[in-house]
């Protein structure tokens, strides 16, 4: 029986492997209690092209709060910006196993919204 955490290990370790078959950039996400981290890795995975924190200076002065559904759209919208001036349009969403709710819904689409294509 695997706990949750072993369970969203698994579930991240087969999409990545997918990911990697297609060889493509991926946005990958990181979701803490108290933060929000987004990065478009290369296809080859050895070089982070941009990379979105809720912990950024310019990020924290507009929010109270790191950890709700506003700051994963901020980051969101950054990392999309970042991105496209990185000359990347296209991504593959590498949500790290944690289901398609909530933050990372947010974030994923905030980051459609402002260009990013998935």
């Amino acid at each position: 029986m695997l706990n949750k955490k072993e369970a969203r290990q698994r579930r991240a370790r087969k999409t990545r492997e997918r990911i990697a078959e297609k060889k493509s950039v991926r946005l990958a996400i990181n979701r803490t209690n108290l933060h929000i981290y987004a990065q478009v890795i290369s296809a080859d995975g050895n070089k982070i092209l941009a990379s979105a924190s809720s912990t950024e200076a310019e990020v924290r002065k507009s929010l109270a709060n790191g950890g709700n559904k506003a700051a994963a759209a901020v980051v969101g919208k950054r990392i999309a910006e970042k991105a496209k001036g990185a000359g990347i349009a296209k991504v593959a969403f590498d949500r790290s196993g944690n289901r398609y709710h909530g933050r990372v819904k947010a974030l994923a689409e905030a980051a459609r919204e402002n260009g990013l294509q998935f």
